[in-house]
């Protein structure tokens, strides 16, 4: 009877273990971050344009239980002291900006509307990171969105492959054949798969190898289908410059080949329409270099930006607004803005849409304090494998910003991820990470 009955304690211990306080909170997490960046509307084309127009009521009720249940574990499951650790000055400031960017917005109760998405969106990541009371716990959160974000977009290509293909008769034909999974554009499963490659790679050095080599491998193959050139260069590049100084002892090789990368970057992209030197050279040695027509868009911006250089025009407020609808469409310019939904470089628009100091404020907020973060995370085994984790992604995404536009962009997969990397960056600095006796990793 005794052997009997410490079975059944033993066999019962794993199902009661899932329904204490903290396996209740990571359970909360995961399935926040697995539905936030599934979206309400997977397989959906038209489902980003659903979400921004404020009208659809699958993603109101849906965005708004997001929040609801966020905000109900932060209270419930969170640690206070490591709740307000992520708030920061710096985030206020940035969060001022974008509010008065909706205030002189030109219709400001639907610039509210779409400013309600981004703001749930990044209470929600603050919440995925604070839930997980351990390094183990958060390893869960991981695996299980990833399992289910990646597994849902393989199956999508057998059951709805006129949704998770690129077809000819869509808007955009040049892209048949390309994977974009659950996900409304191959811009945004390039990005995300990206994104959940590093994770792969996070889980593996922390030990986890199956579900490491599993979800590396499985998020590249799917990220290749996508046809982005641009996201397949810059992964392995945001691996080498983040992982390599670490494994040689030099991290503080890091910052220094991010903020270069940055740099360089900005100059090469920006910098050929707005730095009258390089844009000379650009000139003489590469005379077709046009990043596919956006340096059309940023000349145009940058007309507009001189207009209203220190508020700009307000969220929501400039590309495919009547503003651009009257203007005259020169016939000789490659790309009509009066069909454009954003400029295709996240700073520039920040600066069209709030003006320069808060563009001023952004580079700070989420470029040079995640730099600060980094260099300030504790010499503990699991702060190091999730700061290189965070580090991956908010470099990527951040050099990903020089040619698309997602800064503040409402439930945008890549914007979501991007501030995971942001908050992350600077959990993970200011205290040791926990992880538990029987899950170290020698």
């Amino acid at each position: 009877m005794s052997s009997t009955d410490s079975l059944r304690r033993i066999e019962r211990a794993p199902l009661s273990a899932a329904f204490t306080r903290q396996g209740v909170a990571t359970a909360i997490a995961a399935l926040l971050f697995t539905v936030i960046i599934v979206s309400f509307r997977p397989f959906q084309p038209a489902g980003a344009e659903l979400t921004g127009d404020g009208g659809d009521i699958v993603n109101q009720l849906g965005f708004g239980s997001l929040g609801a249940v966020s905000i109900f574990a932060l209270l419930a499951f969170a640690d206070p002291r490591v709740l307000r650790s992520l708030v920061s000055p710096s985030w206020a400031l940035m969060l001022g900006f974008f509010f008065l960017s909706v205030v002189l917005a030109t219709d400001p109760p639907a610039a509210m509307r779409a400013a309600s998405f981004t703001m749930i969106g990044i209470i929600t990541m603050a919440t995925i990171l604070v839930l997980p009371r351990d390094a183990e716990s958060l390893a869960r959160v991981v695996i299980f969105t990833a399992v289910v974000v990646i597994g849902l977009s393989y199956i999508g290509l057998i059951v709805f492959p006129h949704e998770a293909l690129h077809t000819a008769d869509s808007q955009e034909p040049e892209h048949a054949g390309l994977w974009r999974g659950v996900f409304t554009h191959k811009n945004i499963a390039g990005p995300v798969m990206a994104c959940f490659s590093f994770a792969g790679l996070y889980l593996f050095r922390r030990g986890q190898r199956w579900w490491g080599a599993a979800i590396f491998c499985a998020a590249m193959i799917f990220m290749l289908h996508t046809g982005s050139k641009t996201t397949a260069g810059l992964v392995p590049f945001s691996i080498m410059i983040v992982v390599l100084p670490s494994l040689i002892g030099m991290r503080l090789g890091t910052p220094i080949l991010f903020a270069l990368a940055i740099i360089a970057t900005a100059v090469g992209t920006l910098g050929i329409v707005f730095i009258a030197p390089v844009k000379h050279l650009a000139a003489i040695y590469f005379p077709n270099l046009t990043y596919t027509g956006r340096k059309t868009l940023w000349e145009f911006a940058g007309e507009m930006l001189a207009k209203r250089p220190w508020t700009g025009y307000g969220y929501e407020s400039f590309w495919g607004t009547p503003l651009l609808l009257n203007q005259d469409q020169p016939f000789d310019r490659p790309w009509d803005i009066r069909t454009i939904v954003h400029g295709h470089d996240g700073y520039l628009d920040i600066a069209v849409l709030m003006g320069i100091p808060a563009l001023c404020v952004a580079v700070y907020t989420f470029l040079i304090a995640p730099l600060r973060d980094y260099m300030r995370i504790p010499a503990c085994k699991e702060n190091i494998f999730l700061g290189d984790f965070f580090m991956m992604v908010v470099l990527f995404t951040a050099l990903n910003g020089f040619l698309e536009s997602f800064f503040f962009h409402r439930g945008d997969p890549v914007w979501l991820f991007f501030v995971l990397g942001v908050l992350g960056l600077r959990q993970v600095s200011l205290r040791p990470i926990p992880v538990r006796p029987s899950n170290q990793v020698v």
